[in-house]
């Protein structure tokens, strides 16, 4: 693959109390990360637990740091515990609901249960804007995700930079 996102900061926050608990491995995070690395992208990776106040957090942080791409990974199920969508809906400008509906409509074609996930993604206010992008936190349904996102993510940060369409 090109380098399509050389030097573009991203960030993956993976989102799951067992694995912020060192009781599970971080596999889904770590696959984004590699997805990310493989086309340029230089790549910040943290783990935190489930809930809004902790996504929100990794968010904002991700987001103050110049994150140009933030992608989650878990807590979109409907869980007890499964806050993303939530605490993304808080830090979100512009919604982009095309995304979400795609990443349902690609993996529900092979799995089901895709029709659970309440993933959004959208766009940043502020002086840098951010996309972010909420996929499940399964390894195949993460893979899935990003194989389908990533080359559109080229063209969203153009547009968002005041790129032609």
């Amino acid at each position: 693959m090109s380098d399509e996102l050389h030097d573009v900061l991203c960030s993956v926050i993976t989102v799951s109390d067992r694995a912020s608990r060192g009781e599970r491995k971080d596999t889904s995070g770590k696959a984004i990360a590699d997805a990310l690395k493989s086309v340029g992208a230089d790549v910040e990776h943290t783990v935190v637990s489930d809930g809004v106040d902790s996504v929100l957090g990794a968010l904002r942080a991700s987001t103050a740091t110049g994150a140009r791409v933030v992608i989650t990974t878990g807590g979109t199920g409907i869980a007890p515990r499964d806050f993303t969508p939530e605490a993304t809906a808080s830090i979100i400008a512009r919604p982009i609901p095309g995304i979400p509906e795609m990443l349902r409509r690609v993996s529900g074609e092979s799995v089901p249960t895709a029709a659970l996930s309440r993933g959004i993604a959208g766009v940043t206010g502020g002086p840098i804007n951010a996309i972010i992008i909420n996929l499940p936190g399964s390894l195949d349904s993460a893979k899935a995700g990003i194989e389908t996102i990533l080359p559109l993510l080229p063209h969203m940060l153009s547009q968002l930079d005041g790129g032609d369409h």
